[in-house]
């Protein structure tokens, strides 16, 4: 699994608070809607329209945005946790529980299409931080604008 791979599971699934790993529990599902009512045979069936294009469905539960700003300050607060997860690649990964090691911040990089010199430099770790939120929020993230930018 790709190192952004397990920063968006720790966030929005399996993991994280949408998910039933160690961050909190699965949200409850909608109830289930009730069931539609029975026809007697009395009654005479409708009579068929020619197909029309349906609707696309709306997306599942899941695919709904995840306030990544919120999830995780309610992380950071759950840990009792003051790691600078906004502008530190490092801290944020920490405060996933992932390893923040240098070689996982390169691979990072590469995934992620980061240009310049691969040596941990506070230029490579701001670009990786804003890089990430960018990315979380094609992936279904609500992100401020002044984490992504």
């Amino acid at each position: 699994m790709s190192i952004f791979s397990k920063i968006k599971s720790a966030i929005f699934g399996e993991k994280g608070p949408l998910g039933s790993g160690h961050f909190g529990t699965p949200k409850a599902d909608a109830p289930a809607p009730a069931p539609a009512p029975q026809t007697t045979a009395a009654q005479p069936a409708p009579t068929p329209t020619p197909a029309a294009p349906t609707p696309q469905a709306a997306p599942a539960a899941s695919a709904q945005a995840v306030d990544v700003e919120a999830v995780l300050s309610g992380i950071a607060s759950k840990k009792g946790s003051d790691l600078n997860w906004r502008t530190s690649i490092v801290d944020l990964m920490k405060l996933l529980d992932l390893d923040s090691s240098l070689d996982n911040r390169k691979e990072l990089a590469t995934e992620l299409g980061y240009t310049g010199a691969k040596d941990g430099s506070a230029e490579m770790n701001m670009w990786l931080i804003k890089a990430v939120m960018r990315e979380l929020a094609k992936n279904g993230g609500t992100v401020p604008a002044n984490l992504k930018d």
